[in-house]
């Protein structure tokens, strides 16, 4: 018995990685994953589009995107993004103060990697 567990267990994995070797993933190609906005004005919302397209087997889904404040704002497809086709991930920073800054927006998705971070930076003035 025990002789035959050795072999089934080493035989198991073997088939399970088969398996999810072959199995199709989603996956992310970037144009760009940081925006430079440049010199901004204090209190005008500027907004950028990072756009990509699903290099991937699988139908590419988006479960959420968020910025990391209160002043970033983020609109992300809700659809599945098929093989081959594009989308875009919307980021629009409303700065309240002056001064350099260095935002990011987090991607979570079911694309190879799971979290993408992208980053939008600049300088505010009056």
């Amino acid at each position: 018995m025990k002789k035959v567990t050795l072999l089934l267990g080493p035989l198991l994995f073997i088939a399970t990685s088969v398996v999810f070797a072959g199995a199709a993933a989603a996956a992310f190609r970037w144009v760009e994953t940081e925006h430079n906005f440049g010199q901004i004005t204090q209190g005008k919302p500027v907004t950028t589009e990072f756009k990509f397209t699903n290099k991937g087997e699988a139908p590419l889904i988006i479960s959420k995107a968020y910025g990391s404040c209160g002043c970033t704002g983020v609109e992300y497809p809700k659809e599945p993004i098929m093989p081959g086709a594009s989308g875009a991930v919307k980021a629009t920073f409303n700065a309240a103060n002056i001064g350099f800054f260095n935002k990011t927006v987090t991607v979570e998705s079911n694309a190879y990697g799971g979290l993408m971070t992208l980053t939008i930076h600049g300088e505010v003035h009056k």
